[in-house]
């Protein structure tokens, strides 16, 4: 899709271990407050100061189909700091004879949007990296907080309740 950025990875692990994976962002991507388990859940991701998104899970197949809609975000250095919102990140899993084929698309991440570089070689580092380790071996390297950057329970509340109050306004 010319209007999406688009990584595919093959891992040595069946569709179902990679699709339990996928749902737990927190060992591949980072900290989320909320919940990926059921169509219909929302859960925020942070990068403290960065970038923030909401998410709504809108499809989710057991070892096939994972599909996130953007239903709030903040990107810091873009003009259009909502560029991510109405976007939609999926995920299509497919047995293979060696494990499994996972293609990860963020379905409006285009080229022509400000964060285009910046932010398909975040997706490219936890997809292809991350999330492959994730998979095969149960340990990813997601992004983690500390010090001035970690935040509270409480400041994640208020920042899923943001991203929730944005999603009602879409």
């Amino acid at each position: 899709m010319g209007d999406s950025y688009t990584a595919t990875i093959e891992v040595a692990a069946d569709a179902k271990r990679a699709f339990d994976a996928i749902n737990d962002v927190s060992g591949w991507w980072g900290r989320i407050t909320g919940s990926t388990a059921a169509v219909g859940d929302e859960f925020v991701y942070i990068v403290p100061g960065l970038h923030y998104s909401g998410f709504r899970v809108v499809d989710r197949v057991p070892e096939s189909t994972i599909a996130w809609q953007v239903t709030g975000s903040f990107v810091d250095f873009a003009d259009d700091k909502s560029e991510w919102t109405g976007t939609t990140v999926r995920f299509d899993i497919e047995e293979t004879p060696g494990g499994a084929r996972v293609v990860f698309t963020h379905e409006g991440l285009a080229p022509e949007i400000e964060c285009y570089d910046v932010c398909s070689s975040a997706w490219r580092m936890f997809i292809v990296g991350s999330l492959k380790s994730f998979i095969e071996t149960g340990r990813g390297a997601p992004y983690e907080f500390t010090g001035a950057e970690e935040l509270t329970e409480a400041e994640h509340s208020e920042l899923h309740r943001e991203a929730a109050a944005s999603a009602r306004a879409v």
